[in-house]
């Protein structure tokens, strides 16, 4: 461990102030123990999680407890009493990683240790090879993180499993052992038992390949970003992608767009996503219906509006409303009413002869198969969106003036039925519409 120890040495300073993942296994204890070999004045916080998922847990935290206390160092911990989610390994990192930032903002630390070693980094590229992830995803996790306040450093990731038990062997270091990681149930540890010795016996120098391999999917990574930077600025804003300027450029650069977006709206849940959902995206994106969706994980909704791609937009459920038309009706989006005259001749009035239609009158929102009767035939309400270039959103939102038999006597702002009447015929009845945020569809 003398290159890990020099690393370390290399990379603090006097005074530093260090925190140490410590679960109590031999991973934990070899990265404790080459912490505490470095020749700096640096302050270590041995930070323990009692997942409380095993009878061992509580034993295994006194263990460490009394470890720290004989070689004087801080020792911090916490117990999980609850777990709420399906995916355990998920909660029980996230909660993990919450309490180390506590700890870093408590002690004002710089640095967080993990004992992530070489064959963890070949088990987490093969599982994000085999299910499908993110370009940068295949590289499986750094050496060095940088978190903003503070470094997620990672020693052993050079070393294997097997350098780090004869380590321990050598230097008479104790450590618990956590029967659940000879147990095939979890996909991690099927590949850890399964196919790593098969990887090791191929070629010793298998963690040397895959560190090199991820440090050359990082690099890729990094020059490829600046390109997605440069373009993304221009084509994605407001959570809204322009479709044809996306078009133009590169696969590549398309690809790296995409997954920017996503990173930015999952974060640590981006484990959530595969390359499967990739494939929806881009099938969206070329499909040639001018208004779809699609919904991700966690209820993600990507939505395609004529040349626009919007990300987490909220889609209107469409529930039906029919409300009564006594006097006015009004809400955030439009004021409708009953006047009694007006010089208005523009889609925003209509004139109406109460004997040619059934009173009362009520506002409702579209339905499917809603026709409405024009001077020159009929036309499916929903065509005229289209033709006018409505947003899905603006469609289900969008009032429509039906009589008691629901025939469609008027869309607001859009287009009259052949039951208006102009201001030399007789009318009954005058309806005055005015919506509030200015022009309602795109011309």
């Amino acid at each position: 461990m003398k290159e890990e120890i020099n690393y370390l040495n290399n990379l603090f300073n006097d005074n530093d102030v260090v925190i140490v993942s410590l679960s109590g296994g031999p991973d934990s204890m070899c990265l404790l123990d080459i912490t505490l070999k470095v020749n700096k004045k640096i302050k270590i916080i041995a930070a323990h999680i009692n997942h409380n998922v095993r009878k061992e847990s509580k034993d295994e935290e006194t263990f460490v407890k009394n470890f720290c206390d004989k070689k004087g160092i801080i020792f911090e911990s916490m117990t999980i009493n609850n777990y709420t989610n399906q995916n355990f390994h998920k909660e029980a990192r996230d909660i993990r990683y919450n309490y180390m930032e506590q700890l870093i903002n408590k002690y004002k630390a710089k640095y967080l240790l993990t004992a992530h070693h070489g064959d963890d980094l070949i088990e987490s590229i093969l599982m994000h090879l085999v299910r499908g992830t993110s370009f940068l995803g295949y590289s499986g996790f750094k050496k060095e993180t940088d978190q903003g306040f503070y470094k997620l450093i990672r020693p052993l990731i050079n070393k294997s499993k097997e350098e780090i038990k004869n380590y321990n062997i050598k230097n008479s270091i104790p450590f618990a052992i956590d029967k659940t990681n000879k147990s095939k149930k979890y996909t991690r540890n099927r590949y850890r038992l399964d196919v790593l010795p098969i990887l090791h016996k191929e070629n010793t120098k298998v963690i040397e390949k895959f560190n090199k391999f991820s440090n050359l999917i990082i690099e890729y990574d990094d020059y490829i970003k600046k390109d997605v930077e440069r373009y993304i600025k221009n084509i994605y804003k407001d959570n809204k992608l322009n479709i044809s300027e996306f078009l133009k450029l590169d696969k590549l650069i398309q690809r790296g767009i995409i997954e920017n977006i996503l990173y930015k709206i999952y974060e640590d849940d981006i484990y959530l996503l595969n390359d499967r959902h990739i494939k929806y995206i881009y099938d969206l994106i070329n499909t040639e219906k001018k208004n779809t969706c699609i919904i991700l994980p966690k209820d993600i909704n990507v939505v395609k509006e004529y040349n626009y791609l919007y990300f987490n937009k909220t889609i209107n459920e469409n529930k039906k409303q029919k409300l009564l038309l006594k006097d006015k009706i009004e809400n955030k989006d439009y004021i409708i009413k009953i006047v009694k005259e007006s010089d208005d001749t523009t889609n925003n009035t209509i004139r109406l002869n109460k004997s040619e239609i059934k009173m009362p009158l009520y506002i409702i929102n579209r339905e499917n198969g809603l026709k409405i009767n024009l001077k020159n035939g009929h036309r499916k309400v929903n065509d005229i969106f289209i033709d006018c270039k409505l947003s899905k959103e603006k469609r289900d939102t969008q009032p429509i003036l039906v009589d008691s038999d629901n025939k469609v006597l008027w869309i607001p702002g859009i287009k009259k039925s052949k039951f208006s009447k102009d201001k030399t015929e007789k009318c009954d009845i005058i309806v005055e519409y005015n919506f509030k945020g200015g022009n309602h569809y795109e011309k």
